[in-house]
């Protein structure tokens, strides 16, 4: 049997390989997660076979359980509320792991066994690690669902009481390897990772997210991989790993997205320092922003052969999506060439405005890179913003003591006319006034995303 399973676990490690290599490519996508979700459906069906784990009424009773709550949540949650799912998802994950572990721990004491040192030190790991992924994943998903605020929640001796905690959740970890039987330790350095996992994500501003959600994901992986050597289970350990490297990769990429390292990500802050970055809001704006009609954009649109669209988190908030597709078909039906700009870190988790956009329905080859979209703007007629805001910000590349300074934007500022939709002159994440709305070729749209799109498609109509 022992042969059986393993046998079965290579077989769905290779197929998480070959679903994390169609992940890589949006074409690809759906066949790598299927493959993925069959690999997993694979181990967990033979481990569930293995019948002296739990009784098999347990196993159905956390299935049924389980699987309601989950398809309530898939049926349920809003494309916008996606990235604080996610959060969640990675959390419950972190928070497992630590739990399996800690049992595993007791399971040993209580039936009088002696934990090997590799035992103790996996389980601190899985503690410490899980800890902090699930109590960081909910701070995170509280900040998104804005239950809590989403700028960063800064006091005095921030980052000492978190060294401190740190220190003593590690000098408890090497007192629980020294003293495995006092099973109690486990449960208080539990305790610290959990104040550590709050302490160190509240002062990480939205503007941040994608990069602290890629980064949790990274710790639920390693927490899982922890709990695998623990429990002696090598599919625990191999899926474990794929995810905490793939999320460390990601996370990289995502750093390189905005020129921030990491460190300064965690402990940086975007929109901490926003007050005293540069110039108020009312000495950009102050009688220079053109406000324009759905009639007027119409007109600019009439005589355009190229538009770049340039989503951000609005075109998610108004569901705008399919509208913005019908806007581009017309546009395209009246001689137009209709490309995506997509920025790395637009939207709330990796890959928003990507998920958005083929729920629309549009071809990926019209999503255009940063840097493929930066050497199209200058070509480009019209360029039409909708929703975002620090992605196309010039003052990255125009105020080196700014919160986003160096930050690789859109250059949408080089179109010869850019459209900004949006409900009003309120600043993104990072807390600053954006110079863009406020420029000579910038017409401001102020309305909702969907309504706003609706009207144009109404008034390109007309037009015709």
């Amino acid at each position: 049997m022992g042969v059986l399973i393993n046998l079965a676990y290579l077989v769905a490690s290779v197929l998480f390989i070959f679903g994390l290599k169609g992940l890589s490519h949006p074409r690809t996508a759906v066949r790598g997660n299927l493959l993925g979700a069959l690999g997993m459906l694979l181990a967990i069906v033979v481990t569930l076979l293995h019948r002296s784990i739990v009784s098999y009424q347990v196993i159905v009773a956390g299935l049924v359980v389980g699987g309601a709550i989950g398809a309530v949540m898939a049926v349920k949650v809003r494309m916008t509320a996606m990235p604080q799912m996610v959060a969640l998802l990675n959390g419950f994950g972190g928070g497992a792991s630590a739990l399996v572990a800690g049992a595993a721990l007791v399971e040993a004491v209580v039936l009088g066994q002696q934990p090997p040192v590799d035992f103790t030190v996996a389980t601190v790991a899985s503690g410490l690690i899980g800890g902090v992924t699930f109590w960081g994943s909910l701070v995170a998903f509280a900040k998104l669902e804005e239950l809590i605020p989403g700028q960063p929640i800064l006091f005095r001796g921030q980052h000492w009481l978190n060294l401190l905690l740190l220190i003593v959740a590690l000098a408890m970890g090497a007192w629980l390897i020294d003293h495995p039987q006092q099973t109690q330790s486990y449960w208080v350095l539990l305790g610290l990772a959990s104040g550590l996992g709050v302490l160190t994500t509240i002062p990480i501003g939205g503007a941040d997210m994608p990069v602290v959600i890629s980064l949790l994901n990274s710790y639920s992986g390693l927490a899982a991989a922890a709990t695998g050597f623990v429990l002696s289970n090598n599919m625990l350990i191999i899926a474990g790993s794929l995810v905490g490297a793939s999320g460390i990769i990601l996370t990289s990429i995502m750093c390189r997205a905005m020129n921030r390292s990491l460190a300064n990500v965690l402990f940086g802050g975007v929109g901490s320092v926003a007050a005293a970055a540069g110039p108020s809001a009312d000495a950009v704006y102050a009688g220079k922003v053109k406000a324009a009609t759905a009639e007027e954009v119409a007109m600019v649109l009439d005589g355009a052969r190229r538009v770049v669209i340039v989503p951000g988190y609005g075109l998610a908030v108004s569901q705008a999506q399919h509208a913005l597709q019908q806007l581009a078909s017309l546009l395209e039906s009246r001689g137009a060439d209709v490309l995506y700009a997509i920025h790395p870190v637009a939207g709330r988790m990796p890959g928003h405005m990507n998920v958005l956009l083929a729920e629309a329905d549009v071809p990926y080859e019209k999503l255009k890179d940063l840097d493929e979209a930066n050497a199209l703007f200058p070509e480009t007629d019209v360029a039409i913003v909708i929703g975002a805001n620090d992605v196309v910000n010039p003052l990255a590349r125009m105020n080196s003591n700014s919160p986003i300074a160096g930050m690789p934007i859109l250059d949408v500022d080089k179109a010869k006319t850019v459209v900004v939709i949006k409900r009003s002159l309120s600043p993104g994440f990072a807390g600053v006034p954006n110079p863009l709305f406020a420029a000579d070729n910038t017409l401001m749209y102020f309305a909702d995303g969907k309504k706003a799109i609706n009207d144009l498609i109404q008034a390109l109509k007309e037009l015709s």
